[in-house]
């Protein structure tokens, strides 16, 4: 609003200045020069104050919808959807729970090993397991089995989460 108020005046002293100067005597040059430095001035300082404007606006948007950010969490679903279809037979059968992937002790090393036990009670093609993939190893009291996932993997047997 103010800004159109300024314009409105300084337009109405520019006319009201090229009238009168008709109508008086002639100018000099330094007149003519000081009125055209105040023109100046005046209009650095209007484009000043409409800058400084600008800066202090404040924009609303009321129908903006707040979304809060977006968290990567990794969620497991809690029911399959319809159109995921399980693996067919002759290929699930080569997926090996992970729950089963332990981690055991043994001659004084640690190493990834599958459980029998649990493997018997969690995959139901064990007893088709390769037999050469199956090894013993000393557990401080007793000799225990398990099977090496390097050479299941190498017979086409993965381990994924189930």
């Amino acid at each position: 609003m103010h800004k159109k108020f300024i314009a409105l005046i300084i337009a109405s002293a520019v006319a009201i200045t090229g009238v009168s100067a008709s109508q008086a005597r002639a100018a000099d040059a330094e007149d003519i020069l000081g009125g055209l430095a105040a023109i100046a001035l005046i209009g650095a300082a209007i484009h000043h104050f409409d800058k400084q404007g600008d800066s202090k606006k404040v924009t609303r948007n009321y129908n903006h919808v707040y979304q809060p950010p977006k968290q990567h969490i990794q969620r497991t679903p809690r029911h399959r959807p319809n159109h995921i279809r399980p693996l067919p037979e002759r290929v699930a059968r080569y997926s090996l729970p992970q729950r089963c992937l332990e981690t055991f002790k043994g001659y004084g090393k640690k190493r990834p090993l599958l459980g029998t036990r649990c493997l018997d009670k969690h995959y139901k093609y064990a007893n088709s397991l390769p037999k050469k993939c199956k090894v013993g190893f000393w557990n401080g009291n007793k000799v225990k089995r398990a099977y090496e996932p390097a050479c299941l993997r190498q017979q086409g047997y993965r381990v994924v989460y189930k």
